[in-house]
């Protein structure tokens, strides 16, 4: 399986500092982290909260966010990839994160993993959800340069709305036969992966 962490600088300055945190502490806020996830536009800890963990934890500010955004990066990866636990594990220590965070983290994903990718499967991340899909079939005949011509199309009426709004826009996009070809194999392509998440 490829890597889903890649051995980036952030990376490697986060596990530094994630490498220094003790193994307890770092279960509490890993644990902490992987309940808030799921939840849109809230932040996983208070601006106190922060100010105490980074005390707790002897991190400064930047540290400190370093290490909460790449904890949450790593765990959106694995929902996204979905990741067995095992294979996080040997991931975690293959960019050098210390066996004992890399357990952690193991656990923490195969316990708390699945009630995350449900969290995360009811979450919108586009702005707009698709509400509508009508179409229709046009079959051009003739132009003013060709007499005979046989040109057919489709053309897909898409009917968006915004999370919080009931007015509806429509796209509407014409598609020959060979781009409708493609935009349906991508369609495949998106089905099989959400297919490997339920």
């Amino acid at each position: 399986m490829t890597s889903i962490i890649k051995d980036t600088q952030s990376i490697k300055e986060a596990v530094t500092f994630i490498n220094a945190i003790d193994v307890n502490k770092f279960s509490r806020l890993i644990s902490r982290i992987i309940q808030k996830l799921h939840l849109k536009g809230e932040r996983t800890f208070s601006e106190e909260e922060e100010q105490k963990l980074q005390t707790a934890l002897s991190l400064d500010k930047q540290a400190l966010d370093l290490v909460l955004e790449t904890t949450a990066f790593i765990l959106e990866q694995a929902v996204y990839h979905n990741v067995k636990p095992a294979s996080l594990q040997q991931q975690l220590e293959a960019v050098h994160l210390d066996p004992d965070k890399a357990e952690v983290f193991s656990q923490c994903w195969a316990t708390s993993g699945p009630e995350l990718v449900e969290g995360l499967k009811l979450n919108i991340f586009a702005p707009k959800k698709l509400d509508y899909v009508g179409w229709q079939l046009n079959l051009q005949m003739a132009q003013s340069s060709q007499a005979r011509l046989k040109s057919p199309s489709a053309v897909l009426q898409l009917g968006l709305r915004k999370e919080d709004s009931e007015a509806q826009e429509n796209v509407f996009v014409e598609f020959k036969h060979q781009e409708l070809l493609e935009f349906y194999n991508k369609l495949e392509i998106v089905q099989g992966q959400l297919d490997t998440l339920t």
